[in-house]
């Protein structure tokens, strides 16, 4: 993959998302430089291998919603180990655990 394709961008987003917080689709896209492309994120993710370094884990929707449909357990199981509460219905707090990428941490 070329550096400065698109899908590179979204990866070198979510890698800086710090254990313990989320960042939705729509944010991860606008950091990577394609604002409005949040669909394009969820594409990218679903690209990855199996035991790819990016933590894919760590994105969910605007709602604070897991969405996920292929891995919603594996996903909660992850951001549950690294103290992200995910409620039954699969969703966040995300006034707690946000990450908006102005920071990393």
């Amino acid at each position: 993959m070329e550096a400065d394709s698109p899908y590179a961008a979204i990866y070198a987003v979510v890698s800086r998302i710090p254990p313990g917080r989320v960042c939705t689709y729509g944010r991860v896209a606008a950091l990577a430089g394609l604002p409005g492309h949040a669909r394009m994120v969820g594409y990218a993710l679903h690209m990855l291998l199996p035991h790819s370094a990016v933590p894919w884990w760590r994105v969910i929707n605007r709602a604070g919603r897991i969405s996920n449909v292929y891995a919603a357990d594996e996903q909660r199981a992850r951001l549950q180990a690294e103290g992200v509460e995910v409620n039954d219905e699969y969703r966040i707090d995300l006034t707690r655990f946000l990450w908006d990428g102005d920071d990393d941490g």
